[in-house]
């Protein structure tokens, strides 16, 4: 427990040496499933009330009951290390055990659901708000993996509204999100300076936008309507399957196998960024756990080599990656589609439980690393997407950043 101590402590300053934005750590081929469960937003991006429980839930697939470990870290706005000690937004311990686990029961790949609630026995309360970031260690103080949360008190009432681009160039590809600010509770010390805001789309924090300042200030209202700064790519719906029936084919699912556990081979994906838009109902990106005849999906749903497919000509200066939030939209080896000559296809396959699960295939700059989400699937002014907005408040000689506000709309009701 020593090394750990010193391990922790020097996690803990390594953020304050680099003074950079601290990012999500993906976990190891054998721990699936990670997925929070709050009343407030629905989703796998956890924004809780202050006060509200957080639960946070992932399976091992090694089989040997491990013992985990959670550590939790307050950060500013930006995700920069904020100057809080532990104590001040903890009241008692982190780094402590997870108690509770189960091991599956009657499917082929064996696996430990744990699950994690705060407050707790050793964590009594998280005291305030703002972000926060989780860790899972292992008994050998490796981390695991990170994931990051926010907790808001409701100060401040955020209007979202979207409306299509005022860029005349991407008026068919772009939507722009006009949010308004307003409270009775709190005197805005110069909001140019204090007010920070964050916005979303479809739970996304790879492609948020933050740093936008007031635009106008009537009374106590702050307005924002941006050109440029708050647009983001319209995307196209999501791509989705089920398999709650590993044994048969179903929504999406061409045909099944069994090997050493199932196999489920999608439908072969075609591009669709020269297609027009077609509205087809999605979860934005999100997933849900299913099975049927199964009384508790936590334990008794199985996993499945889930085998996917675009028909699309071999591209030498871009990867092709699965793309969702079924691993919090990471781009990663396990996420990499590979093209196959014979049958003139990019496939790859991911390890999955039994679910219902949106995707859909984007494309990796082999020389820049950069994202492009409509290269293969497009960009329509038409397409749903969900947008939240944060809005944090750091007053005049403040030592944190509060998070005071959230708000959330849908482009289902967009207009020009």
């Amino acid at each position: 427990m020593i090394n750990k101590a010193y391990s922790l402590l020097f996690l803990l300053i390594l953020p304050f040496i680099l003074t950079g934005q601290v990012e999500e750590v993906s976990p190891p081929d054998f721990i699936k499933t990670i997925k929070f469960k709050s009343n407030t937003t629905q989703g796998q991006l956890p924004i809780l009330q202050l006060g509200e429980p957080l639960v946070l839930e992932f399976d091992a697939l090694n089989a040997n009951e491990e013992d985990f470990y959670y550590v939790i870290e307050h950060f500013n706005y930006d995700w920069t290390p904020s100057v809080l000690a532990k104590a001040e937004y903890l009241r008692g311990l982190d780094n402590q055990r997870i108690l509770e686990y189960y091991n599956s029961f009657n499917t082929y790949q064996v696996y430990s659901h744990y699950k994690l609630q705060i407050p707790n026995i050793q964590t009594r309360a998280i005291l305030k708000t703002g972000n926060y970031m989780i860790s899972i260690y292992d008994d050998y103080d490796e981390l695991m993996f990170s994931r990051k949360f926010m907790v808001y008190e409701d100060l401040v009432n955020v209007g979202v509204n979207v409306k299509r681009s005022r860029d005349v160039k991407y008026v068919a590809q772009k939507q722009s999100v006009d949010m308004t600010i307003s409270t009775n509770s709190i005197n805005f010390n110069n909001p140019l300076e204090t007010i920070n805001t964050v916005i979303i789309q479809n739970n996304n924090l790879n492609s948020s936008i933050s740093g936008l300042r007031p635009q106008y200030t009537l009374g106590n209202r702050l307005i924002y309507k941006y050109v440029d700064e708050s647009a983001f790519w319209g995307g196209n719906e999501y791509l989705f399957f089920e398999n709650k029936d590993a044994r048969a084919a179903n929504v999406g699912v061409q045909f099944i196998d069994l090997k050493d556990i199932y196999h489920s081979y999608l439908f072969t994906n075609i591009a669709r960024y020269d297609r027009p838009y077609t509205y087809n109902p999605d979860i934005n990106g999100n997933f849900q756990i299913t099975a049927i005849d199964r009384s508790d999906v936590d334990v008794e749903a199985d996993y499945t080599m889930v085998h996917f497919s675009l028909l699309y000509e071999e591209l030498m200066d871009k990867d092709i990656h699965v793309y969702g939030n079924f691993n919090a939209f990471a781009i990663e080896p396990l996420t990499k589609l590979y093209y196959n000559r014979e049958s003139g296809k990019y496939e790859g396959m991911l390890r999955l439980k039994q679910g219902f699960y949106n995707y859909k295939f984007v494309a990796l700059d082999k020389r820049t690393n950069e994202l492009d989400e409509g290269f293969i699937s497009g960009n329509f002014w038409q397409t749903e997407n969900n947008y939240k907005v944060l809005v944090y408040y750091r007053d005049l000689g403040a030592r944190y950043d509060k998070l005071i506000g959230y708000g959330e709309a849908s482009s289902v009701n967009i207009s020009n």
